[in-house]
């Protein structure tokens, strides 16, 4: 069903609203119906509401007009940046405004004192560009690798280190805003000061008059300013009334932590903070909670940069990972820990906080005695305990249920007794597999545990335990009940029990104030609805081991290639629950529509590159479960397909050869500009049947002759060309005309190899090209066939094997066993060929790709270190994850190519004569959206080597 069609589904205000935005957003940019709708509308909160339409913005202006209309029409608008919030806060059954893929401006100021961010900034992507100065943003939660500027500072959000001192709010300097009725502020400017002043009287009155009111009384402004010396997300920040008396800067300051509720933030300016150098850190075990709790009290008095809490349960759930320390599984049942780091600029600046810490909690016994290290590899393996807790929580969960991280914070004399008051209410409501861990300088503590949506009695029990924690830690400590996720729909009807009446009605009064029709994100903060926080649960149906135990995170989504032209990782997972709920209720004609969506949608854009997993917290492989879906969905005639080509592999690669040599011909013939439109036309008539041209498109490989070589150095390498080597040869524009067969030969020849050819050779594959198109099974085969000729040309793994692909590599590895030294070319040439070579670095400025193959193998490091050393200048452009172009799913799915390479070019130099990666196809993309020619690495070490002397 068209986007047309279903606007005619629309309620009559979404419907003219609509038609209002279609003058000005594309319709490729907005998005109506229940399947993309349901994907896109998902985050990572526990709660599921579906839009009626999605738009994906790219501008501040584009968000004014829209916030025009959406006045105009009385609907409702609610922001969405990266969607990692926990609290139900980026949700909307109205209006989505899309930011994610857009808004990415970025400006490191003079001296880097301050960083100018949009929204749609990643939080790490800042500390990476601010990092070269010593400085980064003061906000660091723990997904910063993948939530967005925008959410950071509408959630002031936190993290381990941060605190209450160098949050959002405290390290904000200026925004640029939005709001409801379109007009837009920059509050550094004092012409757009004066100017919003003067246009908005009824506001900015409102404003002095609630900082009157609440100046006015002692006992409230008290309170508030209690309140806030401890981290508090719940509710508004009615601080700022109290900090600040401008009416722009207590606007300013309300924008932080009001979750899209006031305005839209559209660039937001931090003061940055020191990054020190220099750290340390110790796992400091305690005999109970109480001593831990005690240790921590005395270390902030004093200048640690965080300590962390884990209670046994925590410690338990970690202890038999691969990495833990064995000592974790000998303590006793009421052990507790503290991680504890310091930080300095510099050696004798440590030393000295190491020396005080030690003393502060030299009266408090430990299970072990206290020791810090200040090797990163030691304190790394130590915060690799603290991060593993959620993983651990998430991966073992039932299959079914969902991860609940809740966030709550106790003033730290109580936080012992808090903790203790957790743990029992846990056991209590039935959820024994929970965990408590948390920032315990601020008194912070997360509670993670896993409720089955699915299960009546779990909503229940889930129902009492959020009740009597409310109760405990409004009621017994003045603690806050959100202390860094927001309030959302999570806590809204729990804010006026933590704030009380008369402070509840302020915030009332400053959200109508701002948005009097109440369109700008509502039920968010405020609901006067108090069972709106046990409305919209979202079942997790399960589908598929691979994928069940996802917990919609969005950590994936930062690095899948298809995320700004299709779907994510996530959102092809909610897809699928989702048919998965629709089939097991037998709801037929809407499980097709969803099932024939995802076809494109889901399925034929998805690269299955698998790095999704480098970043999930619980490792899904979401590459792997779309493979298994093909091949669930292979028909008989697709099933037969693939049998031929197992069994005739070699013509298959000779036709392939010749297919690439007639289409140089006749480029030669018409010309590069005549080709590209007989190919786009030819691909548009044939339905997209005929693959993608570009004047990259690779020649016929050379023809190859493989004999083995002697050199008579005594080193020998089997060496397996790929596939993709022996059918494809270098394009027309490439500087180096030779075979990455020739190249190959030529590096192990200066390095003195004598090289074998397995026997056979034109009819192996390692299976990587049938796997990626669901032919596990006939994958599985070739495997096996290549497998046993390398045993056999390797001396059973004796002589190391090196294949040209790093794809195929990888491929190798996963699935031969033990006992083969593989290696795809940064390896081998690392390892074996460097200790023989002779390096003079090529006096230019080249660009490098790492194929996601090559991040899997934990191969980043070395592919950048090996360009380095063969030339001058080696240029790794950002956020180029995986390219793509995915095997040949690139010539016929281009778009998802050009997505993933869209910001590559902007970030090659002028000056960059050529560029390197480690798989053919992969270069094709790379070259065409580059604009300069990649071909493999080998060519590099080639140019920039001669035999040593």
């Amino acid at each position: 069903m068209s986007q047309v069609s279903h606007a005619g589904n629309l309620p009559p205000a979404h419907q003219a609203f609509f038609e209002r935005i279609s003058a000005f957003i594309p319709a490729e940019r907005i998005f109506l119906g229940p399947f993309h709708n349901l994907a896109l509308g998902d985050d990572a909160s526990f709660y599921r509401l579906v839009p009626k339409i999605v738009v994906k913005a790219k501008t501040a202006d584009e968000v004014g007009h829209l916030l025009r209309a959406a006045s105009a029409e009385q609907v409702a608008v609610t922001f969405r940046t990266a969607g990692t919030s926990l609290s139900g806060q980026a949700l909307s059954d109205s209006v989505l405004v899309y930011l994610a893929g857009h808004f990415k401006g970025l400006r490191v100021h003079a001296g880097a004192s301050h960083v100018s961010l949009e929204p749609g900034v990643i939080g790490a992507e800042a500390n990476f560009h601010l990092a070269p100065h010593g400085r980064k943003i003061g906000p660091d939660p723990a997904s910063i690798g993948a939530c967005m500027v925008g959410g950071i500072a509408a959630n002031n959000s936190s993290g381990m280190c941060c605190g209450t001192a160098e949050n959002s709010y405290k390290t904000v300097e200026s925004m640029k805003l939005v709001f409801v009725d379109g007009d837009a502020l920059d509050t550094a400017d004092p012409v757009s000061r004066r100017r919003f002043v003067e246009g908005h009287p009824e506001l900015v009155a409102e404003l002095a008059a609630i900082r009157a009111e609440i100046l006015a009384d002692p006992e409230l402004a008290d309170r508030i300013r209690r309140k806030f010396k401890i981290k508090n997300t719940t509710g508004y920040g009615l601080n700022s009334f109290l900090d600040f008396e401008d009416p722009i800067d207590i606007l300013l300051h309300l924008i932080v932590g009001s979750e899209g509720t006031l305005a839209f933030i559209s660039e937001v300016t931090y003061r940055t903070v020191v990054e020190h150098p220099f750290k340390a850190s110790s796992l400091m075990i305690y005999p109970t909670i109480d001593a831990a709790c005690r240790a921590a009290v005395a270390l902030k008095a004093g200048t640690v940069a965080a300590v962390e809490l884990m209670d046994r349960a925590s410690l338990r759930s970690v202890e038999d990972k691969p990495g833990m320390p064995a000592y974790l599984k000998e303590l006793g049942e009421d052990a507790a820990a503290i991680l504890v780091e310091v930080r300095a600029a510099d050696k004798p600046g440590l030393l000295s906080l190491i020396e005080a810490a030690l003393a502060r909690v030299e009266g408090i016994e430990p299970v072990f005695p206290v020791l810090f290290m200040d090797a990163k590899d030691d304190y790394e393996k130590l915060w690799n305990i603290r991060r593993g807790l959620f993983t651990s929580v998430g991966g073992a969960r039932k299959p079914g249920s969902a991860v609940i991280i809740e966030d709550v914070v106790f003033p730290i004399e109580n936080l012992a007794e808090g903790a203790l008051e957790l743990q029992r209410l846990m056991a209590v409501h039935g959820f024994p597999e929970g965990i408590i861990f948390g920032h315990a300088l601020e008194g912070n503590l997360h509670f993670v545990f896993c409720p089955d949506f699915a299960d009546p009695e779990a909503v229940a029990r889930y129902q009492k335990l959020m009740d009597d924690v409310a109760a405990m830690v409004v009621g017994r400590y003045d603690g806050s009940l959100k202390g860094e996720h927001g309030t959302g729909r999570n806590m809204a009807p729990f804010v006026e029990m933590e704030w009380g009446r008369t402070a509840y009605l302020f915030m009332k009064r400053l959200k109508s104030a701002f948005d009097p029709q109440n369109l700008l994100n509502p039920g968010v903060i405020l609901n006067d609805d108090p069972e709106v926080h046990m409305k919209d649960l979202k079942s997790l149906t399960q589908v598929n081991p691979v994928i069940d135990p996802c917990i919609e995170c969005g950590y994936c989504e930062s690095v899948c290639p298809s995320r700004n032209v299709t779907s994510t990782p996530r959102q092809r997972i909610t897809l699928q629950r989702y048919m998965a709920l629709l089939r097991n209720q037998g709801r037929a004609s809407e499980y097709q529509a969803f099932h024939d969506g995802y076809e494109y949608f889901g399925n034929q854009t998805c690269a299955a590159d698998g790095l999704c997993a480098t970043v999930c917290p619980v490792s899904v492989d979401t590459g792997v479960f779309t493979k298994d879906y093909r091949r669930r969905e292979s028909t008989e005639r697709g099933r037969k397909i693939g049998r031929w080509v197992a069994d005739h592999y070699g013509l298959v690669t000779a036709i392939s050869r010749q297919g690439l040599g007639l289409s140089h011909a006749v480029h030669q013939v018409l010309g590069t500009k005549a080709m590209a439109v007989m190919t786009r036309t030819l691909r548009k008539l044939s339905g997209g049947l005929v693959p993608f041209w570009t004047p990259y498109a690779p020649k016929a490989a050379p023809k190859m002759e493989f004999r083995s070589t002697c050199h008579g150095k005594g080193r020998s390498v089997v060496y397996f060309p790929s596939c993709t080597t022996r059918s494809m040869g270098p394009s027309a524009l490439d500087p180096d005309q030779r075979g990455l067969y020739e190249a190959t030969l030529s590096v192990l020849a200066k390095a003195g190899y004598d090289v074998i050819f397995p026997e056979g050779l034109r009819e192996l594959c390692c299976g990587l090209t049938l796997e990626s198109k669901g032919k596990r099974e006939d994958a599985d085969r070739k495997s096996r066939e290549l497998e046993t000729v390398l045993r056999k040309a390797s001396n059973d793994g004796a002589i190391p094997i090196l294949c040209d692909a790093s794809p195929c590599l990888y491929t190798m590895r996963s699935k031969m066993e033990p006992g083969l030294k593989l290696h795809e070319p940064v390896e081998f040439i690392t390892e074996y060929c460097l200790p023989h070579l002779d390096i003079t670095p090529v006096p230019e400025t080249v660009a490098v790709h790492v194929s996601c193959s090559s991040v899997k193998m934990g191969l980043s490091a070395k592919f950048a270190a090996l360009a380095r050393l063969c030339a001058v200048e080696v240029v790794v452009p950002r956020g180029i994850h995986c390219c793509g172009f995915a095997g040949d799913r690139g010539f016929f799915y281009p778009e998802v190519n050009a997505a993933a390479l869209a910001d590559l070019k902007p970030q090659l130099p002028a000056i960059t004569t050529s560029g390197y990666s480690n798989s053919r196809t992969c270069e094709i993309g790379l070259s065409f959206h580059g604009g300069v020619p990649y071909q493999s690495i080998v060519y590099l070490v080639d140019r920039a080597s001669r035999p040593a002397a």
